[in-house]
């Protein structure tokens, strides 16, 4: 998928503790404590979310996954920025009153890729979020949270750890640029389970993933994440699109 000679990926210093920091806790304890967190408190409310955003990020900066990855390319940028847009799209397109000119298409959708197979469908609305409920400071840090702590975190986890350790022992230092169509697609797959709008989630599992691929460059698709996750928390607070925030 991409004939760009590999580039070599920065190696684990000799020096680096075995322990919580190491390679893999580091790519996955945020994201594990993400889940944890959202666990214990319950979702959503707005302090809640605010202690969670906080947490992770704090156990991102303390254990620095990025460390093993080259700097930003930011001739990625424009595609950071296109995949970003078309996930965002993707994400709400079903659910526009444009789709609503194929109700059976939409109702299927609604009924059957807006939850998990195993779980039932979601119909209320729930406003915990709004503004109005909680505050315009909370708010804002579900919105800045899912976009640039969970977003991001999510990526050095799905892709910078998940999808190279399914491929290689050595994936610290297996190239970005590896692809793999099976486990690609199962990446993408779990992925998306983990959404509760998981169809679409698969997509945007594919975008990220293609994408990464592509540039080898993690960064970038974890601006394209997190510029997803931004434009969707403005759209829902603009729109009162809450359902996605469900």
């Amino acid at each position: 998928m991409n004939e760009e000679s590999p580039r070599p990926e920065p190696s684990l210093p000799e020096d680096e503790p075995a322990g919580i920091r190491a390679p893999v806790w580091a790519h996955v304890l945020p994201f594990v404590a993400w889940l944890f967190v959202m666990q214990m408190l319950g979702d959503p409310a707005g302090w809640k979310y605010a202690v969670r955003t906080v947490l992770c990020l704090g156990f991102f900066i303390y254990l620095r996954p990025w460390r093993w990855y080259g700097r930003i390319r930011f001739k990625n940028l424009p595609l950071a920025v296109g995949i970003g847009v078309l996930v965002f799209f993707v994400w709400i397109f079903f659910e526009t009153d444009f789709m609503s000119q194929w109700p059976a298409v939409q109702d299927a959708y609604l009924k059957y890729g807006t939850q998990p197979p195993w779980k039932m469908p979601e119909v209320d609305l729930d406003r915990s979020y709004a503004p109005e409920v909680c505050g315009w400071h909370f708010t804002a840090i579900r919105i800045l949270g899912s976009a640039f702590v969970i977003g991001i975190i999510e990526e050095f986890f799905w892709r910078g750890f998940v999808y190279r350790w399914a491929l290689a022992q050595n994936w610290l230092t297996l190239d970005l640029g590896k692809f793999d169509m099976k486990i690609f697609l199962l990446v993408a797959l779990f992925f998306g389970l983990e959404h509760h709008r998981w169809f679409v989630g698969i997509l945007a599992g594919v975008a990220y993933g293609w994408m990464l691929i592509k540039t080898r460059d993690i960064w970038s698709v974890a601006i394209a994440h997190a510029l997803t996750n931004l434009i969707l928390g403005i759209y829902v607070v603009w729109a009162g699109k809450y359902v996605f925030w469900s």
